[in-house]
């Protein structure tokens, strides 16, 4: 998709900027020469995705546009209208807004605890529709009024709501402002649309979750920029109230080629649909297969991850009933992360994160010194006694685990 200048001068206000699929659009429309808010909260490095608002602005002034990083939480009231006025101030008012910032859970309604939910509500239906009040105002002077979300269609098959109804509703709440605000400010000139890809997009908390390998089923987040380009240059009266998909926008624009986009042309017809598209089951299924051969690769990179993959396969309600006890892992060195072993409820759980309720014992030690102490090299109770290993909450039950790594020791 060649820049065509359209949106040189005009600004922009992009919410979760800093990187993905935000940043991309911003350095899309800073070819034309547009003045963007990068509106995100990302100010100091991130231990494991890459890009601030500081690092984007960067880029963002290469490119050829104007930025103006600015520290928002969408959830933040204050911080929204402040960022706003900042914007409005800087550049003399506010032309677009595309609302990306988003949240994601993809747990079934037993497993999704209500901070999580009010974290994906709070920032993807009420952020959205926070920081599009905070803005309309001076989208509404414009000449070339858009605002542009980032959510999918109304699709209301069951299938896209059984497995995550909770991160379902919150996303859905996106695509229903694009659903009033579009027939509201109709009158006033202002476009409202939404976009979503038709696949999986390669961003860096992609490749966090899936490891690398999930190139081969992704696309680049380019076809993300190129279509909202593509929808922002057009007159705001032409369209407006539409649920749009990025390749079909591009078609439609004279885009033939979309095998440029594939991270890796020679899987461009392998690709993982997103979700909440038309798909039939089978379709679906095999897209939630590809997704888990794709993480259980990821999983197997690295020591810690392939620790817990084998772990996982040896849970049993005998040794919870056995053990009776929650796990947090802080991990420290080159495998940085948290990590945990829920051994107290149902047939029992292991993996990245922290447990879903309150951790009996946290403990932390370098990953090279955990992998030995699940190994058999090194004694819990050693490693706690020379300072290997730093426990908090309950010891006796942090003790257990020098007994269950016996058990374990053959297996591992």
């Amino acid at each position: 998709m060649i820049n065509t200048g359209k949106l040189a001068g005009r600004t922009l206000f992009i919410t979760g900027a800093s990187r993905g699929i935000g940043k991309a659009i911003a350095l899309k429309a800073a070819r034309d020469g547009a003045n963007i808010i990068v509106a995100a909260k990302t100010s100091t490095p991130h231990p494991k995705l890459p890009g601030t608002i500081y690092t984007a602005a960067e880029e963002i002034e290469k490119a050829g546009g104007r930025a103006h990083p600015c520290i928002v939480d969408v959830r933040d009231e204050q911080q929204v209208r402040s960022a706003v006025q900042d914007a409005v101030a800087k550049f003399g008012g506010i032309d677009i807004l595309i609302n990306n910032a988003s949240a994601i859970s993809l747990t079934g309604t037993l497993d999704t605890d209500m901070k999580r939910y009010d974290l994906m509500h709070n920032i993807n239906t009420r952020g959205t529709f926070l920081v599009s009040k905070e803005c309309l105002p001076y989208i509404i002077k414009s000449n070339h009024a858009h605002i542009l979300n980032i959510s999918p269609p109304l699709n209301l098959n069951p299938i896209w709501f059984a497995p995550h109804v909770a991160y379902t509703i919150a996303k859905y709440g996106m695509s229903m402002c694009v659903l009033g605000m579009a027939e509201e400010f109709r009158s006033s000139k202002v476009a409202v649309n939404a976009l979503w890809p038709r696949t999986a997009i390669q961003t860096a908390a992609m490749e966090m979750l899936a490891g690398a390998e999930s190139s081969n089923i992704s696309r680049k987040v380019d076809i993300m920029a190129d279509a909202a380009y593509a929808v922002l240059i057009r007159e705001p009266t032409q369209c407006t109230g539409r649920f749009l998909i990025d390749d079909e926008v591009l078609t439609e624009a004279g885009v033939t080629d979309l095998k440029q986009y594939a991270c890796n042309p020679e899987y461009a017809d392998k690709l993982m649909p997103d979700f909440f598209l038309d798909i039939s089951e089978n379709e679906l299924n095999a897209a939630k297969e590809q997704f888990k051969q794709q993480t259980t690769v990821a999983a197997s990179s690295g020591q810690i991850p392939a620790l817990f993959v084998k772990i996982e396969t040896l849970l049993s309600p005998e040794l919870v009933q056995k053990t009776q006890a929650v796990f947090q892992f802080n991990i420290e060195g080159d495998e940085k992360g948290t990590w945990h072993l829920d051994l107290k409820n149902g047939p029992g759980s292991c993996g990245i994160g922290e447990p879903k309720v309150s951790p009996d014992a946290t403990l932390t030690m370098k990953a090279n010194n955990f992998h030995d102490m699940f190994s058999g090299k090194l004694k819990a109770a050693t490693a706690f006694m020379t300072g290997k290993l730093k426990i908090s909450g309950d010891l006796n039950k942090a003790m257990k685990l020098e007994k269950l790594m016996r058990s374990l020791k053959s297996k591992l």
